[in-house]
């Protein structure tokens, strides 16, 4: 029961984080007037520890690259890394910053960058309609009514998901889910987007809407996957194993490191 409560309390703790994010979500682009240029991710001797627990030893490095890669092992702290870059996570030493801003004093400039795809797509899904879930960060932003319907419709016809426009999101599933919140993402056009196991749960049909999707996007993006394949043509994989930062390579010397640690 103890067990139950807990989870119940972490997975509405992750809700509350991700209604914060789209409720301060402001300054949105359209796509032919945003600038279509990388942004600098700058971590500085930044680590996390819970409980006494160093979940991510400290790492410095400088992200700048379009299209970055982050793998490792279930635990081996890649999506505490992740959480760091949109300030879901702070770091307990060191700094994280985003173009020379700080994730944690300057909290809700970074929420207006970053977006983020959580692993399960559930903790994400605000309101029972997929229309409407979509809708709600254009809504927040004071769009007019028939710019939102239009973003929506857009959005959903460049997942080829429109189909799911008026249904439930608890009859969807879990593929559908996680289509319907990258959907709700897009739609905002964050400066950043970070994917947790963006394929996880889809058939080989919705895998290659999700990839050609990546594909096209002009803003920078970082993917948390098992799913090696699809780093194929990143710019930059990260390894993560045991909280450490353990390479920092192309996808093909990252991978091979990857399986050389993960068989240990």
């Amino acid at each position: 029961m103890v067990a139950k409560v807990e989870r119940l309390f972490q997975d509405c703790n992750v809700l509350f984080l991700f209604l914060v994010s789209l409720l301060l979500m402001t300054g949105y682009r359209t796509g032919n007037d945003r600038e279509d240029k990388s942004l600098e991710i700058r971590f500085d001797a930044a680590g996390v520890a819970f409980e006494g627990r160093q979940a991510l030893q400290p790492l410095s490095l400088t992200l700048i690259e379009r299209r970055i890669g982050v793998i490792g092992l279930n635990g081996s702290g890649k999506t505490t890394f992740a959480r760091l870059i949109n300030g879901l996570n702070k770091p307990s030493q060191g700094k994280v910053s985003v173009n020379g801003l700080d994730t944690v004093a300057d909290a809700k400039a970074i929420l207006q960058m970053v977006g983020f795809i959580f692993q399960n797509p559930q903790n994400q899904i605000i309101l029972p309609i997929v229309r409407d879930d979509v809708a709600f960060g254009l809504k927040r932003l004071g769009l007019g009514k028939t710019e939102i319907e239009n973003r929506v419709k857009a959005v959903l016809a460049r997942l080829a998901v429109s189909h799911l426009e008026e249904r439930r999101a608890h009859e969807l599933s879990g593929g559908e889910l996680q289509l319907a919140a990258l959907a709700a993402l897009l739609v905002t056009e964050p400066q950043i987007l970070i994917l947790d196991e963006p394929t996880n749960q889809l058939d080989l049909k919705n895998r290659a809407i999700v990839e050609k999707t990546m594909a096209a996007l002009s803003q920078s993006l970082i993917v948390i996957t098992h799913d090696l394949p699809l780093l194929q043509g990143f710019d930059r994989v990260l390894v993560f194993h045991g909280g450490a930062l353990v390479a920092d390579a192309g996808p093909e010397e990252a991978v091979a490191r990857y399986l050389e640690v993960a068989a240990q």
